[in-house]
């Protein structure tokens, strides 16, 4: 028998497919968006749809930057901007002629702040740990629900995702820069999943993590 509605349940919204695939926020609604200390740092990725997809998720998830390297295509670019929806025109990215440069830029960027100039910081606080993860088939690869995406003890965590090249993945150079090597178990016969749908299953589990 079907229950009556009660004042709690919210009302669905329904939308359209023109409506799901067009965004147009305004200026307030984009300084609404509640990003989190998480980059992704896109190494050498060709195809364009792959790399307006990797927007439209960093939209999603709340990403800080995305950092665009070696032969990644960056906007403006139609192909990229269709795949985005609209989103390559606000989320934050930035070029580096290679992955490792942007890694290092990161860690440069986001050091340990000074316990003294700091208020947030506990005596027994770590501070701020930077984890670079680059999601990966490898001898060293560990299973991504295995991944350690906080340290105990830390208020603020820095994460970021290096992902690449569709057909030979991520540099020897950038995977050397990195504190781990998260994989996504296969069950089929096929042996590769697509870069973004990778991106989006670790993204989406260590954005749970950090809640």
């Amino acid at each position: 028998m079907k229950q009556p509605a009660t004042s709690n349940q919210q009302p669905v919204t329904k939308l359209g497919a023109k409506q799901l695939r067009v965004s147009k926020p305004s200026s307030r609604d984009i300084s609404k968006i509640k990003r989190r200390d998480i980059y992704i740092i896109c190494d050498n990725i060709l195809d364009t749809y792959n790399i307006g997809s990797i927007f439209r998720l960093a939209d999603a998830v709340g990403v800080k930057k995305i950092y665009l390297c070696g032969a990644t295509e960056t906007p403006p670019n139609s192909r990229i901007s269709k795949s985005s929806v609209g989103t390559d025109k606000w989320v934050n990215w930035e070029y580096d002629a290679s992955a490792a440069e942007a890694i290092q830029e990161i860690r440069k960027r986001h050091s340990r702040p000074d316990r003294e100039s700091d208020p947030r910081l506990r005596e027994d606080d770590k501070g701020r740990e930077i984890k670079v993860i680059a999601i990966e088939q490898h001898p060293k690869a560990i299973d991504f629900r295995k991944a350690n995406y906080q340290s105990p003890g830390t208020r603020y965590q820095v994460l970021a995702f290096v992902v690449g090249h569709e057909t030979s993945g991520v540099s020897k150079e950038a995977l050397e820069l990195c504190d781990q090597i998260a994989e996504i178990p296969m069950f089929g016969v096929n042996r590769s999943m697509n870069v973004m749908v990778s991106l989006a299953i670790v993204l989406y589990c260590a954005r749970a993590r950090l809640n």
